[in-house]
C-alpha cells in the first residue's frame, strides 16, 4: 500500500491507477482512506531510471478530479460504487527539498535512500527498515505531507522516469514502523496498456477475469466513463481500463504487471468475436451457409442456360442439335 513514517490508526479502500507511456515514463495516482492521531508523511517507491535528479518525477494536481477512481469504477459494470471526500487541511511542509503544493497535499521527491536526511526530522524512518529493503536502494521516493484525522483526500498524482519494464504499484505496507511477512489488503488495482488491450476477450462482468490476461477488462474504452481530459494526460482515452483486486491477508510486497509490446498503439484484436461463441457464430455460420448455398444453385442456373439445355423432368433437349 505506502509506506508510513508515523503509526497509523487504520487504512482502508486503497485505490491506484498506472500507465506506461511510449516515451519511458509512468504514470501513478493514489488514493486511500485513513486514520492517523498525528500529523504524517506517506511515502511511495517506485522505481525510477538511473541516474535519478529532483526532476524524474512530476506530480500531477488531481484536486479538480475528485471522482477519478469513482469514474474508472464506472467502466466495470455491477460493481457497487465508492465516493470519496477532499481534504480540507494542508500538512507542514518538508525541508531541503524542493516543496510542491499539489492540491491539497504538500509533496516532495526523494531521489534516493541518501536524500531521506534532507526530509524533517519530523518524519523519520528507522534505518533498520530500508537496510531490510534492500531492493529500495535504487529507487525514488514521492512523499506526501498528510493531516492528522479520519480523511478521504483526494488522489495523489505523478509521472515518474520509470526503470522498469512492468508496470509498478506500490503496495508494500509499513504501517507501525515494522515491516510483517502478511498484511491485510483492501485494494483495486487499475492499469492501462494497448498491449493487454490486444490480448483481451470480450467484456463479461466486474468480478470475471480475462483468460488472456488474468485480469478484469472495462466494457468500453476510457473514453466512454472517465472525464479523461481532467486527468492531465493520466488516462488515455482510447484504451481500455484493465482492473485487479486484492482483498484479505496477502503476502506483503509490492505489485508488477508484467506487459509485452507497444503501451499506448492499439494492435487489431479480434479475440472479442470469439468469446460470444458458440451462440453467435452458429446463427452467422447458418446466414452463411444459406448465402453460400444460394449463390451455387444460382451459379448452376446460370451455367444450365449458357449451355443451350433445358431439362424437363427426366428427359434432357439438346436445343441447338433439335432438327424441328
Amino acid at each position: 500500500m505506502c509506506i508510513f513514517t508515523q503509526p497509523v490508526i487504520s487504512v482502508n479502500n486503497t485505490q491506484i491507477f498506472a500507465r506506461l507511456t511510449s516515451r519511458g515514463t509512468q504514470y501513478l495516482a493514489y488514493q486511500m482512506n485513513y486514520e492517523s492521531r498525528d500529523e504524517n508523511a506517506m511515502i511511495l517507491p517506485v522505481p525510477v531510471r538511473r541516474p535519478a535528479t529532483e526532476g524524474s518525477l512530476r506530480f500531477i494536481d488531481l484536486k479538480e478530479y475528485e471522482s477519478f477512481f469513482s469514474d474508472l469504477n464506472l467502466g466495470f459494470p455491477f460493481r457497487q460504487q465508492l465516493s470519496f471526500g477532499c481534504s480540507g487541511s494542508g500538512p507542514k511542509s518538508v525541508a531541503g527539498l524542493e516543496v510542491f503544493m499539489v492540491g491539497n497535499y504538500i509533496a516532495s521527491f526523494v531521489p534516493g535512500l541518501a536524500d531521506f536526511d534532507r526530509l524533517s526530522e519530523q518524519f523519520p524512518l528507522p534505518e533498520s527498515i530500508w537496510a531490510s529493503l534492500p531492493r529500495y536502494k535504487d529507487f525514488g521516493f514521492a512523499v506526501f505531507q498528510l493531516a492528522a484525522g479520519n480523511l478521504k483526500p483526494h488522489p495523489m498524482a505523478f509521472e515518474f522516469e520509470s526503470g522498469s519494464s512492468s508496470i509498478f504499484f506500490p503496495t508494500l505496507h509499513i504501517h507501525d514502523g515494522a515491516i510483517h511477512g502478511e498484511e491485510d489488503f483492501d485494494h483495486v488495482l487499475y492499469l492501462q496498456h494497448a498491449g493487454l488491450d490486444g490480448r483481451v476477450y470480450g467484456y463479461r462482468n466486474s468480478e470475471t477475469c480475462d483468460r488472456a490476461t488474468g485480469l478484469i477488462r472495462s466494457e468500453n474504452e476510457a473514453e466512454n466513463f472517465c472525464k479523461t481530459e481532467k486527468t492531465k494526460g493520466i488516462v488515455d482515452a482510447n484504451l481500455l481500463v484493465h482492473r485487479q483486486i486484492i482483498r484479505g491477508t496477502q503476502r506483503n510486497q509490492d505489485t508488477e504487471i508484467v506487459v509485452s509490446g507497444d503501451p499506448e498503439r492499439r494492435s487489431l484484436n479480434l479475440r472479442p468475436l470469439l468469446s460470444y461463441a458458440p451462440w453467435t457464430l452458429i446463427p452467422a455460420a447458418l446466414v452463411w451457409f444459406l448465402w453460400r448455398r444460394g449463390k451455387v444453385r444460382s451459379a448452376t442456373n446460370s451455367a444450365s442456360q449458357g449451355s443451350g439445355e433445358v431439362e424437363i423432368g427426366e428427359v434432357s433437349i439438346d436445343a441447338k442439335n433439335d432438327p424441328s
